[in-house]
């Protein structure tokens, strides 16, 4: 397959592998160019070759711990540089904490808020720039159904992923700019294992398909919908919480190891 002549940029964070490695191939897939952001350039360097082979397009690789300033700053001067615009913007980069919140050291909870919550908002800022004066352009932001549970700072963190891509959608969506707030479940993907979850003590049902996530999760954006709850099963979960005790809503235990990505 080759790029559209006419194919957009898209950047996407977290992309060494799971949702981001994902995201990227699905947007590949769609033609458009590519900027994946992660700490690991050798892991980056292998999710972009085959990309470039299979679909035709360039994948620009930007190594950066977005829990650093100077990494953040080097993801925001690409994001404003008028003459590479980028059209898509997918903050997928996560983190997770295997111990509760009294357990972990101050300084993994505030690079955890950093992350989630200050990086989203600072990459956001930087692509809205351009977005904004072209008149089109898309953010996805990879959020959680954690968003709608009592699940702690996780939880909060997603929670105001998910508040800010509700009110970015309705503010900016009529100048062009969809935002979307992706809310998955528990996905096959390394970052419950790394976050001392025991995947086999779950219930099947509960897992999702990568491909399947981000595959609603695009296509909701480009419907303009500012959340997303991929598979019916969580829709329901979802709904369910509202009218279930803050108790039954904790998320399953977790093994005592720490999970920093």
């Amino acid at each position: 397959m080759t790029a559209r002549a006419d194919a957009f940029t898209a950047l996407v964070t977290g992309a060494s592998s799971g949702l981001g490695a994902e995201f990227a191939r699905q947007l590949a897939e769609e033609g458009y160019h590519l900027i994946l952001v992660a700490r690991d350039a050798e892991r980056l360097g292998a999710v972009a070759a085959p990309l470039e082979r299979d679909y035709g397009i360039t994948a620009e690789v930007l190594p950066a711990d977005l829990t650093d300033d100077d990494g953040v700053a080097a993801v925001v001067a690409r994001l404003t540089d008028a003459s590479r615009p980028v059209e898509v913007l997918v903050n997928n980069a996560g983190i997770g904490l295997a111990h509760s919140f009294e357990k972990n050291p101050i300084e993994v909870e505030k690079r955890h808020l950093r992350l989630h919550v200050q990086t989203t908002l600072e990459l956001s800022h930087a692509a809205l720039q351009g977005m904004l004066a072209r008149g089109s352009g898309r953010l996805v932001n990879v959020a959680s159904v954690a968003a709608f549970a009592t699940r702690g700072t996780y939880g909060a963190a997603k929670a105001w992923e998910l508040s800010f891509s509700r009110w970015a959608n309705v503010n900016y969506g009529p100048s062009g700019v969809q935002v979307t707030a992706v809310c998955p479940g528990f996905v096959h993907t390394e970052f419950h294992q790394r976050m001392g979850i025991d995947k086999a003590a779950m219930p099947r049902w509960m897992w999702l398909d990568a491909r399947n996530v981000v595959r609603e999760g695009l296509a909701d954006n480009l419907r303009g919908k500012a959340v997303s709850i991929p598979s019916l099963r969580y829709k329901v979960v979802v709904a369910a919480t509202r009218f279930l005790p803050a108790r039954f809503t904790r998320g399953p235990e977790r093994r005592p190891l720490e999970r920093t990505d």
